[in-house]
């Protein structure tokens, strides 16, 4: 402890602490701002969720009440009207849920098939820009190996040689 404090420098204490101040402010302006935008951000996409849901249940609660007085009015008909509207009801209901059902498994498989059709057409064009840039180096190649008539006439041997072999 003693030795730290005979060692101690204030010069260098200084540009030390100007050192970490100026580091304070430039991660400040560089990296803190743009943290506290995207929180912020973030924070006001949640409270719009947050409003709409409760948007929605008030809906909800307002057609629950519709429905609530739907019911009191249909319990004042005879027995046989109110079992036909709940037979027509719970009829419309799957019905519903079978369309949406049919709709949804549609809209996915579209989708899948969108998202094939766009791999493969990525795929295509990955492979037609790796065929070019093989032939491009294989030109280059070429023209570099083949600059003198030198190359070209031991190129010509070798291709002779190996037709021989064969």
């Amino acid at each position: 402890m003693d030795q730290l404090l005979n060692d101690f420098s204030p010069g260098l204490f200084f540009v030390q602490a100007f050192i970490f101040l100026v580091l304070i402010l430039i991660l400040r302006k560089v990296a803190w701002r743009p943290i506290l935008d995207a929180l912020q951000i973030r924070e006001d996409s949640i409270q719009e969720a947050l409003d709409a849901a409760e948007n929605a249940k008030k809906d909800i609660e307002k057609l629950q009440s519709k429905n609530e007085k739907l019911l009191d009015e249909a319990r004042l008909e005879r027995d046989v009207i109110l079992k036909e509207a709940r037979e027509a009801s719970n009829k419309m209901k799957e019905e519903t849920k079978e369309e949406v059902s049919k709709i949804s498994e549609k809209m996915i498989e579209d989708a899948r098939a969108a998202i094939i059709t766009e791999k493969h057409a990525a795929l295509s064009e990955v492979k037609n820009q790796v065929a070019t840039l093989s032939l491009e180096i294989a030109e280059k190649l070429l023209r570099a190996t083949l600059k003198d008539e030198k190359a070209q006439k031991a190129l010509v041997d070798d291709f002779v040689k190996e037709l021989n072999l064969n």
